[in-house]
């Protein structure tokens, strides 16, 4: 109930706490250029590190591989699940679809605003969902 409550209280607060005049209904350029270049460097950076695990898991273990550790243990380590792997790009799929059909539908409802956000966050949100869904329907 608690979390219920918090979640609520974060979520109006904005609302009430709004320093903006209210009919000033978009969003400043400025503000949109840097908040996009943020996104872009963030995906970036996920990519770079998502890069750099792969590279050291290989060479932990081709280490292990070297050592000569036995088999039991290096079965365990090294063991890898494809499932994973699969669920892993269908994941992106659906973060990537998402954010394609908000800035589809950001474009025709020109000019940026507030909603244009509004609209990235319900794509997502719902791309995140019918991750969900798929992977529940998965389990079964």
């Amino acid at each position: 109930m608690k979390k219920i409550i918090s979640t609520a209280a974060i979520v109006i607060a904005p609302l009430t706490l709004s320093a903006q005049d209210v009919n000033s209904g978009h969003i400043n350029m400025e503000v949109f250029n840097i908040i996009s270049t943020i996104f872009v460097v963030g995906l970036f950076m996920v990519f770079i590190m998502n890069v750099m695990k792969r590279v050291i898991d290989f060479r932990l273990k081709r280490k292990i591989i070297e050592k000569g550790i036995p088999e039991n243990i290096v079965s365990s380590i090294i063991q890898t699940n494809p499932k994973e792997d699969r669920n892993l790009n269908i994941k992106w799929f659906s973060i990537l679809a998402g954010l394609g059909v908000a800035l589809t539908i950001i474009n025709y409802t020109q000019p940026l605003g507030i909603h244009s956000m509004a609209i990235l966050a319900f794509c997502i949100a719902g791309s995140f969902l019918g991750y969900y869904f798929f992977m529940r329907q998965s389990e079964k």
